[in-house]
């Protein structure tokens, strides 16, 4: 047990090296530490307790959600029913929770319902199917159909809503560059987002509070905004949108076709327009986008197009000709702040819903600093008595026991560097936890070559079974402390998944040091003195 090949010690070594490595960065001055490689860029990012901040919990419109849902489902029945052959149908609505649908046939109501059950979908959980479907059809009477969307099937939808309202999040805010945004899941319909550092959230409230939905619509030039809303008047093909009113008119008259959406685009940059100076962003269509734009381009030279953004006009400009690149740019009278803002939007993609603001904190540095001061303090102050109590019952061991665990340290950031991971007070907390649980492991090997010694074994053998035989022991202390730490990290949210963290990756580290670090530190101390006893 206490011999080591030269590759098994060379390669202990080395990944205790390489981990701690990663560590470096924590202590050089961040400008310093980006003219290095990207590979060594990489450090821990202190959290919103540590450095103060802004904090946000945002809010999925779970009511959209749910309205978009009956509308997909009212599509669905409609696309299903025109499906050869077709049944007729009338009186297709929405009523409170359900769609409704008439078949005019009584017997054509078996078909219906047949292909209408094909709609419902069953539900997957983490172990396969949950027994549950989608969609509840019942048969009212009088030929009318009910299709109601199941609960299940509904908080599904929300969960995927706020995934994706996440990740587009994620995409926006870190192409701000200004901070290392943490954003996550809170419960089923919440997303926080933390800025660590940024005392003043007014400009990324303006990109969370946009949902970027963009679209290209032809304007109605056969009548004016205000003639369309009077009674009786509006086209059946149209509606009246507003303009943002710094360019161009009040209101729009538009067509209800799309003619391109942002779902199109694949870039959009700010810029500046050649000819006015003004502040432009200059998008590009993928192949399908730039087709169909310059198709509708082609057919409406000399008219007017709108491109709306959020159900609001923002730029209205008349075709000159056929815009066949693929390319062109929006203008609207922006700053160069909204032109960025805007660009930052349109590459990020719209979100799926509204997200409204629930709750809004400031965390001054101050109290971040303080924060940090008393959570250095108690790491110091455990740290030390944890040396001090080591040193005093087993000496020389206790020397190799605090080497190690300064090393279980030193990797810990390592592994938190690599992560780029966000560092908080509870996080502290698990380290301070992990140093106690890696200097049990130390206790629980040193006390069974303790009880060898004893029982008459020497010195080299005492120490080689006290390390085999303390083994089982220690991974089962460990692995059931890790399943609480992962148990913690799957449930919990903000600063308990913090703890979590932490505390998961010093188990890690421990069982590393505990059995192969210092294994190591004993193996090289026993082929250098060949002690006769053991000085515990």
């Amino acid at each position: 047990m206490l011999y080591f090949t030269r590759w098994k010690a060379a390669a202990t070594i080395l990944t205790a090296l390489f981990v701690c490595l990663f560590a470096v960065p924590n202590f050089f001055p961040q400008d310093m530490v980006k003219t290095w490689p990207k590979w060594a860029q990489r450090h821990i990012v202190l959290g919103l307790d540590l450095q103060g901040g802004s904090h946000l919990l945002l809010e999925v419109d779970s009511a959209s959600v749910r309205s978009d849902k009956l509308k997909a489902v009212s599509d669905d029945v409609f696309k299903t029913l025109r499906e050869a052959p077709v049944i007729p149908f009338t009186g297709r609505a929405i009523r409170g929770n359900s769609v409704e649908i008439r078949i005019t046939r009584e017997a054509d109501l078996p078909t219906a319902l047949t292909r209408i059950r094909a709609l419902s979908q069953p539900l997957g959980g983490i172990l396969g199917t949950t027994g549950q479907t989608s969609l509840e059809i019942a048969n009212v009477g009088g030929g009318v159909v009910r299709i109601t969307p199941t609960e299940p099937a509904l908080l599904e939808r929300i969960r995927q809503t706020v995934d994706q309202s996440t990740t587009i999040l994620e995409k926006r805010l870190n192409e701000l560059g200004t901070v290392e945004p943490l954003i996550q899941r809170q419960g089923v319909d919440r997303i926080l987002v933390q800025m660590p550092g940024l005392s003043d959230p007014k400009q990324v409230k303006e990109i969370i509070g946009k949902t970027a939905k963009l679209e290209f619509r032809m304007v109605d030039v056969s009548m004016t905004p205000e003639q369309a809303q009077s009674p009786g008047n509006m086209p059946v093909d149209a509606e009246v949108f507003p303009g943002t009113g710094t360019e161009g008119a009040a209101s729009y008259l538009l067509k209800k076709a799309v003619l391109v959406s942002g779902g199109d685009l694949t870039d959009a940059q700010p810029g500046f327009d050649q000819r006015s100076g003004e502040p432009v962003v200059n998008f590009r269509f993928n192949t399908s986008g730039a087709r169909a734009f310059a198709r509708a381009t082609q057919e409406n030279v000399g008219r007017p197009f709108a491109i709306v953004l959020d159900s609001q006009v923002i730029s209205a400009p008349v075709i000159r000709e056929p815009i066949i690149g693929g390319s062109g740019q929006i203008s609207g009278g922006f700053s160069v702040e909204q032109a960025n803002n805007l660009s930052i939007l349109l590459r990020a993609g719209a979100l799926p819903v509204n997200l409204t603001i629930v709750e809004e904190r400031t965390v001054g540095p101050g109290l971040g600093q303080d924060s940090i001061q008393k959570g250095t303090t108690a790491a110091y102050v455990g740290s030390a008595l944890v040396i001090v109590f080591m040193l005093a019952t087993y000496g020389l061991f206790g020397i190799f026991a605090n080497i190690a665990v300064a090393i279980n340290v030193a990797m810990i950031f390592g592994v938190l560097s690599m992560l780029n991971a966000t560092l908080t007070l509870p996080g502290i907390a698990g380290i301070v936890l992990t140093v106690g649980i890696a200097v049990d492991s130390n206790v629980l090997i040193y006390e069974r070559i303790r009880e060898e010694v004893r029982a008459g074994r020497s010195a080299i053998a005492a120490i080689d079974a006290g390390f085999t035989r303390a083994l089982a022991t220690i991974l089962d202390s460990n692995i059931t402390t890790f399943i609480a730490a992962a148990v913690l990290f799957y449930i919990g949210t903000g600063p308990v998944r913090g703890f979590a963290v932490t505390l998961g990756i010093g188990i890690i580290t421990t069982v590393f040091t505990a059995f192969t670090l210092t294994r190591l530190i004993v193996a090289f101390w026993v082929q250098w003195q060949r002690p006769k006893t053991v000085p515990i």
